[in-house]
């Protein structure tokens, strides 16, 4: 059963990690959970190395970084390169499928097509960050995070005209898990 989960989202400044942890926070939130967003980008910003940190619990968070890192998502080969020390031996890394991975990893590792679903069957790279979210969801299972939550703290954090694309784009990350 869900007790505690720490997620790092990575990737490049400008591919929506940090947007895309604050869905979870305050989805969870709203959910009457307890959650902590953090996050850090490069100087460069657009381009740079970006990190969004999230911790969802139902106990109280007495510190606010990732000590335990159990899902760590990285959209980039950089992004991987930087940030894969510090996944739990026991953790669940989700890639796109253009990062490449070692092959004797001790964790689950989910290669997935999340830049080329956004472009592919959304129209646009800008939604590979709510890609990711749908995915994340599927893996951790709807016994943390209530679904219509999810969808509803997109709605509410993505502009009004793009709403309807940010839920197919969320529809189509959980496809990617549960086919």
């Amino acid at each position: 059963m869900f007790q505690r989960i720490e997620m790092r989202l990575s990737g490049s400044g400008g591919q929506g990690v940090i947007l895309a942890a604050i869905i979870f926070a305050d989805a969870a939130l709203e959910d009457g959970l307890n959650a902590i967003q953090t996050q850090s980008y490069g100087p460069e910003a657009r381009g740079g190395a970006s990190k969004a940190e999230v911790i969802i619990s139902k106990d109280e968070i007495k510190y606010p970084k990732v000590v335990k890192n159990d899902i760590l998502l990285s959209l980039t080969q950089k992004s991987y390169d930087k940030y894969i020390a510090s996944l739990d031996k026991d953790g669940i890394l989700v890639v796109d499928e253009s990062v490449d991975v070692k092959e004797d990893v001790p964790y689950k590792v989910y290669k997935l097509p999340i830049l080329s679903t956004a472009i592919d069957k959304i129209g646009t790279h800008m939604v590979a960050n709510i890609v990711s979210v749908g995915v994340l969801y599927a893996i951790m299972g709807e016994g943390v995070i209530n679904i219509e939550t999810l969808k509803s703290s997109i709605s509410n954090r993505v502009p009004p005209v793009t709403v309807e694309k940010n839920i197919r784009a969320f529809e189509e990350g959980i496809k990617l898990i549960r086919g």
